[in-house]
Parts: C-alpha cells; sequence; structure tokens
C-alpha cells in the first residue's frame, strides 16, 4: 500500500463523511420544515374546532335573527303592496269618475251653444242632418282616445309602483 493510495483512502473517506452530513444536515432542514407544517395544521386544527364548538353557535345565531328579519320584511312588503293595490283602485275609479263628469259637461256644454243659436225648425233639420251624425261619430272617438290614454296612464302609474315596491325590497334587503 502506498502513500497515494491511503491518501486517496482517506480522501474517499472524508468525502462519504462530508456527504454523510450533509445528508443529515438536509434531514435536520426537512425536519424542521415538517415540524413548522405540523404547527400551522395544529393552529389551523384548533381554530376550527374553536370555531366548531363557539363561533358556529354566534353564526348560527346571526343567520336565524337574519331569517327573521327577512320574513318582517317579507310581510312588510306584502302589506306594503297591498296598500299600493288599494291606492292604485280608488285613484282609477277617481280618474273615471272625473272623465265621465269630463265628457258630460263637455256634450251637455256644446249641445247647449248649438241649440241657442238655431230655431226650431233648424234644430229638427240638424238632427236629421249627416253632418250631426259625424260630430257625434267623431266625439264618440275621443271619448275613446281619452279613455285609451287614461288607461296607459293608469298601466304607467302599475308599473312605477312596482318599481317602488321593488326599489323599497332591494333597500330592505340591503
Amino acid at each position: 500500500v502506498t502513500r497515494d493510495d491511503v491518501e486517496e483512502s482517506l480522501k474517499a473517506v472524508f468525502q462519504f463523511v462530508k456527504d454523510k452530513e450533509q445528508l443529515l444536515q438536509d434531514l435536520r432542514s426537512k425536519i424542521e420544515e415538517t415540524k413548522k407544517k405540523i404547527t400551522e395544521k395544529q393552529s389551523e386544527r384548533d381554530y376550527w374546532l374553536e370555531y366548531k364548538n363557539v363561533g358556529s353557535e354566534i353564526h348560527a345565531e346571526k343567520i336565524s335573527s337574519l331569517e327573521k328579519d327577512i320574513e318582517e320584511v317579507k310581510c312588510e312588503l306584502e302589506r306594503t303592496e297591498e296598500h299600493y293595490r288599494e291606492a292604485l283602485k280608488v285613484v282609477k275609479e277617481e280618474n273615471e269618475k272625473r272623465f265621465d263628469r269630463h265628457m258630460k259637461l263637455l256634450s251637455e256644454e256644446a249641445l247647449k251653444e248649438a241649440v241657442g243659436y238655431l230655431d226650431v225648425n233648424c234644430r229638427r233639420e240638424i238632427e236629421e242632418n249627416a253632418w250631426l251624425k259625424e260630430e257625434i261619430e267623431i266625439y264618440r272617438k275621443e271619448e275613446r282616445d281619452l279613455k285609451a290614454s287614461v288607461q296607459l296612464l293608469e298601466e304607467e302609474n302599475v308599473s312605477l309602483v312596482a318599481k317602488l315596491i321593488d326599489i323599497k325590497v332591494q333597500h330592505l334587503q340591503v
């Protein structure tokens, strides 16, 4: 055995020991990382156990309270909706009454004005005249048009009330 062989053998042993120390150091760092992960997971587990025992009850109470609030809002919405339906019904009836009164007054006024200018013979001729029948048809058409416009206004009122109710519901939900 020569000196070179001994040096080679010592280098090999030294390299082997050095590799084993490096491996040991790597294993220690992995053990530290694993300990950190275990600590994190234990703290997370402790958090969820605490939530299971205490926090979930608090949230269950909050959920129950919010569900009660939702029921109250629904009841209030139904009452409000019924109120607006009744108000709309009253407004429709009032509009119909006003329209009928206005049309009656217009027809009476037009009749008085026309009759005031004519004598008895002329009145009879006018009654038989086709022109008068056309005028009557025009007034009837205007009446239908007015009723249609009133109906459109009522429908618009209904849609506006529905939007108002929807907005109230959204605000109450917020």
